[in-house]
């Protein structure tokens, strides 16, 4: 290869280093388009009425209980008047957007552009359809809007938005609202070790345990974020 050929696939490269300039210019750009991003989720966001999010896998299949129960508990959340936040996507999310579309609430879908699993799923009211380019923009949307947190088993991002919220709340940076995690089996390894690990290695304190509930059914899980608003009035979180 020559130097000018490889001079060239330098400056095609996705990979090869930017100068200042570059930087600075891309930067610029870039605060546009986060400005955006918060303006219409706060202009569509702003007419949903109060709301839970549902997080779990984008990889579960309609065939699992998790599923069923995710759909269940939409329903069910529907019945006492929220409606739902999901991320858009397709398992987890489009179960519980099945689940509040059949009962009439609110279907919300937060969607991010990735590689994979992007595509919206069709049980999300239109008016409420939103794609996001910056995970941290659509986590301000699901924190500022919703009433509570029912936690399905998932993934990375499933944990992610879990421990965004704890973290907010343990450090008071948004006001308490409700935290459920739904399947005993799935989430007691993880629990332990917070316990065994970072309980007992001073990391944490015994009230953070506190911050969330521990549930295995549809009905326990509706139930919690019924009792917490028993005794809290609903309000935005910040």
């Amino acid at each position: 290869m020559t130097d000018k050929e490889k001079e060239e696939e330098r400056i095609q490269s996705p990979f090869r280093p930017k100068d200042w300039n570059e930087i600075r210019i891309n930067d610029s750009w870039a605060l546009f388009k986060i400005m955006s991003e918060f303006v219409n989720g706060y202009e569509a966001m702003s007419q949903i009425g109060p709301c839970v999010s549902i997080f779990g896998s984008a990889r579960t299949k309609e065939d699992h209980p998790y599923y069923q129960m995710a759909e269940e508990i939409a329903f069910q959340l529907t019945k006492i008047g929220f409606g739902v936040i999901t991320g858009g996507g397709p398992a987890i999310m489009e179960a519980a957007n099945k689940g509040a579309q059949r009962g009439g609430g609110s279907s919300v879908g937060l969607g991010i552009r990735l590689p994979f699993e992007t595509e919206l799923n069709k049980f999300i009211d239109r008016d409420f359809e939103i794609n996001f380019d910056y995970f941290f923009a659509r986590k301000v949307m699901f924190v500022k809007y919703s009433q509570g947190f029912i936690v399905m088993p998932g993934g990375f991002g499933t944990l992610d938005e879990l421990f965004e919220a704890l973290t907010l709340i343990q450090t008071k940076k948004t006001g308490r609202f409700p935290i459920v995690l739904v399947g005993k089996a799935y989430w007691s390894g993880l629990i332990d070790w917070m316990k065994n690990r970072m309980l007992e290695d001073g990391y944490v304190n015994e009230s953070d345990f506190e911050l969330y509930r521990l549930v295995d059914t549809p009905e326990e899980a509706v139930a919690h974020i019924a009792e917490f608003y028993e005794k809290y009035n609903i309000k935005l979180n910040f």
